[in-house]
């Protein structure tokens, strides 16, 4: 069995429990993509699933955004390995008396995300159940994979566009006012970085991971697969414009909500020293740290030159 080393957290406590179960019978567990060799092609799959009341509210979203930030969650996944999407697939699952109108608006805004990266919906599965879920798996083709166990110490961390917004939209809603647009927007239609995610590969990046959880949490994970540790500076993390109000309603210093908060989907790369980083236009990309030897696994986080502690999500907390 190989499995990619994960970081801390109850969600990784039981992956590493299935991967000891499963033993052998399991290959390449703990990573962004499956990536399976045919031939001269290396084929990138993943899977993903978005619950609802867990992942998203209906009377947050419409059903097209419901579909398309499904999907792009899974392309996400694509993205932080350096793949050209193909496609996905969308297993829906539906409460009883649901119209045939609501499977169509979900499915029709998971073929507009499928679209926007040059893919297609390829097929899928409908089934009865209490509440709208929606699995995807999302196949795509690697000529240069980038895992996350590649980082070595002397390289510099990147981030790509900005962190924070999906949380300000979140925790707007959960304390009953409707977000921001721009913030909405990055919750219920966020863009796969399929293109950033290319140009970082052929700029020479060592490792990469998308940020579902929140940076806090998922740079643990990176560190981990590689062996190494990370240091961050929390003060050069691009924030969304979003974030300093909300902050302020959650009496947090704004650079600690845009750590924790996930669902941005952005990347999180780390690049050679004396390799340039790729201009990545309007989207931008940003140093916000290093990669040092140290204990396995080990984030430190500093703002203001003192180092904070703090968590990120985590399905099974």
């Amino acid at each position: 069995m190989t499995f990619t080393a994960l970081g801390k957290g109850a969600e990784f406590d039981r992956i590493r429990a299935i991967a000891r179960q499963l033993g052998a019978r399991a290959q390449g567990l703990g990573s962004d993509c499956a990536l399976v060799r045919v031939g001269d092609t290396t084929i990138a799959l993943t899977t993903d699933v978005s619950t609802e009341g867990v992942h998203f509210r209906r009377e947050w979203l419409t059903f097209e955004e419901i579909g398309w930030r499904a999907v792009a969650a899974s392309l996400s996944d694509l993205a932080a390995t350096a793949a050209e999407p193909d496609g996905v697939l969308v297993a829906l699952t539906m409460p009883t008396g649901e119209p045939p109108s609501t499977f169509a608006r979900i499915m029709a805004g998971a073929g507009d995300a499928a679209a926007s990266v040059g893919g297609v919906v390829l097929g899928g599965d409908l089934s009865r159940g209490a509440g709208i879920a929606l699995a995807v798996t999302a196949v795509g083709r690697a000529p240069r994979p980038v895992v996350r166990s590649g980082a070595g110490p002397g390289d510099s961390l990147w981030v790509t566009g900005s962190l924070g917004g999906a949380r300000a939209a979140l925790t707007a809603w959960e304390r009953g006012s409707e977000p921001d647009p721009a913030a909405r927007a990055r919750f219920a239609k966020p863009e796969p970085r399929i293109a950033a995610g290319r140009q970082l590969a052929a700029s020479g990046a060592t490792a990469m991971m998308d940020l579902s959880d929140g940076l806090a949490g998922d740079a643990g994970h990176l560190a981990a697969a590689s062996a190494v540790s990370l240091v961050i500076d929390l003060g050069l993390v691009p924030l969304h414009p979003s974030v300093e109000s909300e902050a302020r309603f959650a009496r947090e210093r704004a650079e600690l909500f845009g750590a924790k908060g996930g669902e941005d989907y952005e990347l999180l790369a780390a690049l050679p020293a004396d390799a340039p980083p790729p201009e990545l236009g309007t989207l931008g990309l940003t140093r916000i740290g290093r990669v040092e030897v140290g204990e396995p696994g080990r984030v430190i986080l500093e703002l203001d030159g003192k180092p904070v502690v703090l968590s990120s999500y985590d399905h099974f907390a």
